[in-house]
C-alpha cells in the first residue's frame, strides 16, 4: 500500500508516511490521501508546495508573504483545496526546516574601553505634520551598553562622522575598536575574510578619535548583536508610537535625553547591581579621551555660475560674487555648507535637504549693485530680505525718492568696508538729526574712521625737572674759545 501510494504522489513517500503514521485504517489513509492528493498534490505535487513555501520564506522578514498570502498564491496557480491543508504542510515544513537549521552562537564579553558598535536604521516620524523617514544613527559600548542614537535626514558620510563626534562628546571619549558592518561610507572594497579597504576619510576619523575600525562578515549581524538589538529597543521604546516634533533639532534633543533617562533607570544584563550608567560611569577613565571634533566633510568641487550660485544635492547656494565663473570646493557638513576658492571662505549657508531650493545671501550680491543699482528693487536675493532697524528705516525713507536706489547702494556697499555695527550706528545717528541721506550717513562714517588725537604722555617723576634750565648764550662763546 505505501509503496503505491508513494509512486502516484510523484515519490513523496515522506507524506505518506506522515498520513498512515496517524494511525486511521487502510480505507481512510486512502481516502484522506486521494483528498489531499486531489487537492495539494495532484495540482503540481507537493514538490511545487514546497518550493512556493521555501521562496516566500527565504526573502526578508518584512517581504515575506502570511500563510493567507501564500494560500492565495497557489490558488492562482490551480490549487482547488482549502487553506487548512496549506497551513498544516507549512507548519510542519517549518517545523523540519528550523530543526536543521538552528544555529548556536558563543556569548561575547568586552573589557571597559574596548569596543563599540555602530550601526543605522530607518524610522517614521512626523516633522511640522509631515510623515518623514529619519535615518537613526547608533552607537553602543559594548562594556557599559550606554546607548546614544541621533536622527538625521540620510546616511551619507559627513552624518557618519558627526555621529561619531556627538556619541564620543557625549561619552567623553572612545573605544580602542569600532565594529561596524560594511556600509558604503566606510568600506570600499570586501577582500576574503576580514580584509577590508576602509575609505580614506573615514580612516582619517578613526585616526583622529585613535580608533582601530574592524568590519563584520557580510551578512552576519550576529557580529554586533549589541547594537542591533538596540536597534530594537529605541525603535519600541522611543519612536512607538509616532513622534511628533517641529524640527529635527528639537527631535535629537529629545533622543539625547532620552538615552541618558534609559540609562539611569535600567539596570546592567551583566552587573544587576548597578545601572548602566553607573557602568558607564566607571568606563570612562578607560576611554581613550575625547580628541576634539573632527573636521568632518565631505568635499566636491563645483564652479560657480555667472549668478553667482553654487550647485550641490540637488540645491543652489549663493557665493561672494568676486568667485563668479571660477572652481570653488563644496565642503558639505551635517548641518551646514563651507565653500572655499583658493583656500579662502567665500559662502557658508545653513544646510538644505530639500529638492530645487536657492538659498541666498544678499551681501553676496552687494558690490554687483554698485554697477546695477536697479537691481536692488526687484533682485531675488534681496526679496524679504531683513535689515537691522535703523537700515530698514532709512531705505523705506529713500525709496520714495528718485535715487533712492543708488543711496541704499552706497550705504550697503559701506558694510563691507566700517562692517554692519558701525553703519548701523551711523544710520541710527543721521535718523536723529531727522536726515536720510547717504551723504550724511556716509559723513558721519568717515569722521568715526579719523585717528583720534594722540593721548597726552605723562612724564615719569624721575625725569621731571627739578632745576629750569636758565637761557645763557655766554655758553656757546666758552665753548668757541675752548676749540
Amino acid at each position: 500500500m505505501l509503496a503505491a501510494i508513494a509512486i502516484i504522489a510523484d515519490n513523496q513517500s515522506q507524506e505518506v508516511e506522515g498520513i498512515i503514521d496517524s494511525g486511521p485504517s487502510t480505507v481512510q489513509i486512502m481516502v484522506r490521501f486521494l483528498r489531499n492528493l486531489t487537492r495539494l498534490g495532484f495540482f503540481r505535487g507537493f514538490r511545487s508546495v514546497r518550493k512556493v513555501i521555501l521562496f516566500a520564506r527565504k526573502n526578508a522578514t518584512r517581504e515575506r508573504l502570511t500563510l493567507i498570502r501564500l494560500f492565495e498564491e497557489l490558488r492562482g496557480l490551480g490549487y482547488a483545496g482549502g487553506y487548512d491543508t496549506v497551513r498544516r504542510y507549512a507548519r510542519r515544513w517549518s517545523q523540519e526546516r528550523g530543526a536543521s537549521t538552528t544555529s548556536a552562537y558563543v556569548p561575547l564579553s568586552f573589557e571597559p574601553g574596548e569596543a563599540y558598535q555602530f550601526d543605522w536604521s530607518h524610522e517614521v516620524v512626523l516633522l511640522s505634520g509631515v510623515t518623514v523617514i529619519v535615518k537613526a544613527a547608533h552607537v553602543r559600548l559594548c562594556h557599559s551598553r550606554m546607548l546614544f542614537v541621533r536622527a538625521y535626514p540620510r546616511e551619507t558620510q559627513e552624518m557618519v562622522f558627526d555621529a561619531h563626534d556627538r556619541a564620543f562628546a557625549l561619552f567623553k571619549g572612545a573605544c580602542r575598536r569600532g565594529i561596524y558592518d560594511n556600509m558604503k561610507t566606510a568600506v570600499e572594497t570586501i577582500f576574503v575574510g576580514k580584509g577590508r579597504l576602509y575609505n580614506r576619510r573615514f580612516l582619517q576619523m578613526c585616526s583622529h578619535y585613535l580608533v582601530d575600525p574592524v568590519a563584520c562578515t557580510p551578512a552576519s549581524g550576529w557580529e554586533k548583536g549589541q547594537v542591533e538589538n538596540q536597534v530594537g529597543l529605541i525603535r519600541e521604546r522611543f519612536f512607538t508610537p509616532r513622534l511628533r516634533f517641529k524640527t529635527l533639532d528639537e527631535l535629537n534633543g529629545w533622543l539625547l535625553d532620552k538615552c541618558i533617562a534609559y540609562a539611569k533607570a535600567h539596570r546592567h544584563p551583566e552587573f544587576a547591581d548597578r545601572t548602566i550608567w553607573e557602568v558607564f560611569e566607571a568606563e570612562r577613565p578607560k576611554l581613550v579621551p575625547y580628541a576634539g571634533r573632527f573636521d568632518g566633510f565631505h568635499a566636491v568641487p563645483a564652479s560657480v555660475s555667472k549668478t553667482c550660485l553654487v550647485r550641490f544635492d540637488n540645491n543652489k547656494y549663493s557665493v561672494a560674487a568676486s568667485a563668479a565663473g571660477r572652481p570653488i570646493e563644496v565642503q558639505a557638513y551635517a548641518d551646514r555648507i563651507v565653500i572655499r576658492q583658493d583656500g579662502r571662505i567665500v559662502a557658508e549657508h545653513p544646510r538644505s535637504f530639500g529638492r530645487g531650493e536657492t538659498v541666498y545671501d544678499p551681501w553676496h550680491y552687494v558690490p554687483v549693485l554698485m554697477r546695477k543699482p536697479g537691481a536692488l528693487r526687484n533682485g531675488a536675493p534681496f526679496k524679504d530680505w531683513v535689515l537691522p532697524a535703523a537700515i530698514e528705516r532709512i531705505r523705506r525713507k529713500l525709496a520714495s525718492t528718485g535715487d533712492g536706489n543708488r543711496q541704499m547702494v552706497d550705504i550697503l556697499n559701506a558694510v563691507l568696508t566700517d562692517g554692519l555695527p558701525a553703519v548701523e550706528a551711523a544710520c541710527a545717528e543721521a535718523l536723529g538729526h531727522a536726515v536720510h541721506s547717504a551723504d550724511v550717513v556716509l559723513n558721519i562714517l568717515a569722521r568715526q574712521r579719523e585717528p583720534a588725537p594722540p593721548a597726552n604722555i605723562m612724564t615719569p617723576a624721575a625725569l621731571t625737572l627739578r632745576h629750569a634750565p636758565i637761557a645763557d648764550c655766554a655758553r656757546y662763546d666758552n665753548l668757541r674759545r675752548t676749540n
